[in-house]
């Protein structure tokens, strides 16, 4: 059973490795700003073009902002849950063996 546990946490070891290596992006109005970050829900970087932060008030900026880091929070999520389901099923098959089952 030990060596299970070890197994498991060495599974979500390479899992957050294999997520930390997966970019995703929120992109808003076309590209005015884009978030990037990783799988894990790390945002990298935030880009903001030049014509739209001239033309830009404070509130649309911290507007569409919230809504860019969303939009990438969201599809972290979504590639996070998946791989989360993926090891969830390798490891309880190989518990379901420990059982006989």
């Amino acid at each position: 059973m030990f060596d299970k546990i070890l197994e498991a946490q060495q599974k979500a070891g390479e899992m957050k490795k294999r997520l930390d290596g997966i970019t995703v992006t929120g992109a808003v109005e076309g590209g005015k700003i884009t978030v990037t970050a990783n799988a894990n829900k790390v945002v990298q970087s935030i880009v903001i073009s030049d014509e739209f932060l001239r033309e830009a008030d404070k509130d649309e900026l911290e507007e569409l902002l919230v809504t860019a880091v969303n939009k990438a929070m969201e599809q972290a999520d979504n590639i996070n849950q998946s791989e989360m389901a993926a090891m969830t099923k390798n490891m309880f098959g190989d518990l379901g063996g420990m059982f006989g089952q």
